[in-house]
């Protein structure tokens, strides 16, 4: 039975500003730093404490509690047919290095307090409504992001994944088992079962919403992306007494490299996004002409020929740029434009009207697990200011007004969805 006009603005009033943000400042408590954002790595002690808050807020609403092979955590409410296909929410936990307080953690929030809203508006679903707290999307401890997602939805990937090395020598199969150890039983989630549909919250992490005076943005896709990481070897030597003429200096090989590459995405139209955010030498030692040099690239672009032609002239360059040193190229991770679902995003326009948000459609930027969910079922994704559209920083910032609004309409989306 579908819900009515009536329900869903029940539902939407239900929604609670004061709580939403509390359970902000709770999770905001892991991984703390004094600027004022938080640390909170994939599957560190800290990523743990959370996730060990979240399994406690679960039982609290009296849903179980059920995690896959990858760690991806799943809330379920039970619905009035026990065998019907689930409908979900939710995001990640895990943050940057140096990361804000919402990036991810709105998302997993909007979808509690959602389940909070639907207990306090009395409303019972057919389908069973999940929130999803997903693995490492961050992709700064392990390589690469979005893993949760992608081994949900692609099966075949998770023994690499489990192997994958964080830049601390853990590996993610052992930083697994220590969550499990510590967070009790928990029930065990067979890798993609099917969902009905998934919507997805998170902050813009850019200011198109605040510049125009937008509250809601209905995303309507994802631009597409290839990531890489090279390596470059040289020789170490005695930076004192080694000419200057024989060195085979991997620092310099990689350096000339991404200036290279930098001006190769040099873009008049500026839709190409190149970042080069790691740049590891080693032995690290002041004294000893580095050996070897480690960088990664992310590389954005909404369109996908200039994307792929682009991305093809990356390992010729630096072969090119190495000089006496060898450079091996790996691609770790390539996506394509993935465009969301119409119906998801009308239900999006007609949510946001019900809580008297105003909004726009836009395209992100940056990648999210909705990206991989699209494979699964009909998937959407709500946008709510942040300040600046600040992201991946510290000093990110969103105001309770804007993260409440964002879940009255993710709330009314996924219980639309469930009936």
């Amino acid at each position: 039975m579908a819900l009515t006009e009536a329900d869903l603005a029940r539902i939407a009033a239900a929604v609670d500003e004061d709580r939403l943000w509390r359970m902000h400042m709770e999770m905001a408590k892991f991984g703390a730093t004094a600027k004022g954002g938080v640390c909170r790595e994939c599957l560190t002690d800290e990523d743990n404490q959370a996730r060990k808050l979240l399994i406690q807020w679960a039982h609290e609403l009296r849903c179980t509690v059920a995690v896959d092979a990858i760690g991806n955590m799943f809330i379920r409410r039970p619905g009035t047919d026990p065998d019907a296909v689930p409908v979900a929410t939710g995001s990640h936990l895990d943050s940057q290095p140096t990361g804000g307080k919402f990036d991810g953690a709105f998302g997993v929030l909007a979808g509690i307090e959602m389940l909070h809203a639907l207990d306090a508006a009395e409303i019972t679903t057919t389908r069973p409504v999940e929130v999803i707290n997903f693995t490492n999307e961050e992709g700064g401890r392990f390589q690469p992001g979005v893993m949760g997602s992608q081994v949900y939805t692609r099966p075949e990937e998770l023994e690499r994944m489990l192997s994958a090395v964080g830049a601390d020598g853990v590996i993610l199969r052992d930083a697994l088992a220590a969550f499990r150890a510590m967070a009790g039983p928990m029930e065990d989630r067979a890798l993609n079962l099917p969902y009905a549909g998934f919507v997805e919250a998170h902050i813009e992490q850019a200011p198109m919403l605040e510049e125009t005076g937008n509250t809601i943005g209905v995303v309507t896709g994802i631009q597409g992306s290839r990531k890489y990481q090279v390596t470059v070897t040289g020789e170490e030597a005695h930076s004192g007494t080694m000419p200057m003429r024989r060195r085979k200096d991997a620092v310099l090989a990689a350096s000339t490299m991404v200036v290279g590459l930098h001006r190769m995405m040099e873009d008049p139209a500026d839709l190409t996004r190149f970042n080069v955010g790691r740049f590891q030498a080693y032995p690290g030692a002041p004294s000893v002409v580095p050996g070897q040099v480690r960088f990664a690239i992310d590389f954005r672009c909404p369109d996908d020929a200039l994307r792929e032609g682009l991305g093809g002239q990356i390992a010729g360059l630096c072969q090119a740029l190495a000089g006496p040193c060898d450079v091996q190229v790996d691609e770790i991770q390539r996506s394509e434009t993935t465009p969301f679902d119409p119906g998801v995003m009308a239900m999006i326009r007609k949510a946001a009207s019900r809580a008297d948000a105003p909004s726009m459609d836009l395209l992100s930027g940056a990648g999210h697990d909705a990206r991989n969910m699209t494979k699964l079922c009909p998937t959407g994704m709500v946008f709510v200011p942040c300040k600046d559209g600040v992201s991946h920083n510290e000093a990110e910032s969103a105001t309770a007004a804007d993260l409440a609004a964002g879940a009255r309409v993710v709330a009314q989306v996924v219980a639309e969805m469930a009936g």
